[in-house]
């Protein structure tokens, strides 16, 4: 058996196959060597440190990427200790040595950026500047770098010549990387100019989006809708389209009412004498009539017109009394806010009715306390508009008309 090895190992290309299989033994073994001890050993230790950062690059797997390294740098140094190894093979070996280290190099800084924009992302400041788009535009560049490198290791030529090349192609690259290239620049605009943030509400309707930005990518902003849907969109949409942040409600600390209800024409109608007396001993409502009463009564004087002879003499009307004490009912209430624009007006009337529309903004932004005020508000409306003699409109149902024909 000795004689044979020995013959073997005269032979060049058998010699070649036998001593680059110990390399590769040698290489697998070390390979779990690291991957079961080393790596096991640095969990344990990471995981018991009470240190947040190395916590971090364990999961973004800079140690497992780090691993093959050393596999890499004992096929450098022991392909030249190999007997029988002939100079083109040693420098083969090599080459895919070094274009190992390569692609290792490039793996771990992809790492070292995830983690380094994990690390940012549970400070406070990343949801006002998020630097995912620029981390992933730097790991573009360095797997490029690193593409070069290698096929230029590999074929034993200059880089130089790879990027010449690259130059000429230069309107194939920038149709391939059209998306990235328009992203890059949506994403610079977005963080200087402060458009969405991690956490903002924004609605866009043309991609179904209406819920809270969960990320903030190179290529898409990822957002949640209400119905726990999420909806990806690009990136450079967001400077092309038009979209609605509800950030700048949020932080102005009043959210707006815009609602209308609609009365039935036939229920408007001038006051009676005796309703207008009764008006005015109320709380919300005295100063108005009082008010109302003295402008009236001095202009059907200087115009010379009787309320009781002449039907173009101004009078006070349910219409305008509901809409005054509509007014003064949120002037006085504690969670409308005073400072902002509050009124009630009059719509265009339609064969719905007349449209009353409150308009004003209440003191919290909170959506589910928002809606409990609205509702609230109109609940009392809607209660107190027959007080006045109006009724709110409604199209007839089938109760409506089963009772017509009953009655018929």
């Amino acid at each position: 058996m000795n004689e044979t090895f020995a013959a073997w190992l005269e032979h060049p290309i058998i010699a070649q196959v036998i001593w680059l299989g110990v390399l590769a033994l040698a290489w697998v073994a070390l390979d779990l060597v690291l991957r079961r001890g080393v790596l096991r050993l640095l969990e344990r230790l990471v995981l018991r440190s009470r240190t947040d950062w190395d916590d971090v690059l364990h999961e973004a797997k800079l140690f497992e990427r780090l691993a093959p390294l050393v596999p890499a740098l004992l096929a450098w140094y022991g392909v030249a200790l190999l007997p029988a190894v002939g100079e083109d093979f040693e420098r083969l070996v090599r080459r895919v040595a070094i274009s190992v280290i390569i692609l290792v190099a490039a793996r771990v800084i992809g790492a070292f950026l995830t983690a380094a924009n994990e690390l940012y992302a549970r400070r406070p400041e990343y949801a006002h500047r998020p630097i995912k788009g620029y981390v992933q535009v730097v790991r573009i560049v360095v797997t490029i770098i690193a593409t070069i490198l290698i096929l230029a290791t590999l074929l034993d030529r200059s880089p130089v010549i790879f990027l010449s090349g690259l130059g000429a192609m230069t309107a194939v690259v920038l149709l391939i990387f059209r998306d990235t290239i328009l992203s890059l620049v949506a994403s610079v605009q977005i963080t200087s100019n402060d458009m969405v943030r991690v956490g903002d509400w924004i609605e866009m309707p043309q991609f179904g989006a209406d819920g809270d930005v969960i990320d903030v990518a190179l290529h898409t902003v990822k957002v949640q809708n209400w119905d726990k849907t999420v909806t990806t969109i690009p990136t450079h949409a967001l400077i092309s389209d038009s979209f609605k942040n509800w950030r700048f409600m949020s932080l102005s600390g009043g959210r707006r009412i815009k609602r209308a209800m609609l009365i039935d024409l036939d229920s408007v109608r001038f006051l009676e004498p005796e309703e207008v007396e009764a008006y005015a001993g109320t709380a919300l409502l005295g100063d108005y009539v009082a008010e109302k009463r003295q402008e009236i009564e001095r202009w059907n004087q200087e115009s010379g017109r009787d309320p009781e002879r002449d039907a173009d003499a101004r009078r006070l009307t349910n219409l305008g009394t509901f809409r005054a004490y509509v007014e003064r009912y949120l002037e006085t209430h504690p969670k409308i806010r005073q400072d902002m624009t509050l009124l009630v007006r009059h719509l265009t009337p339609t064969e719905h009715g007349v449209p009353v529309e409150v308009y004003c903004f209440t003191r919290t932004t909170e959506w589910n306390a928002y809606e409990s005020i609205q509702a609230d508000l109109f609940d009392h409306f809607f209660a107190i508009a027959p007080k006045f003699g109006l009724r709110a409109f409604q199209g007839p149902s089938s109760h409506a008309f089963a009772s017509l024909a009953g009655r018929g």
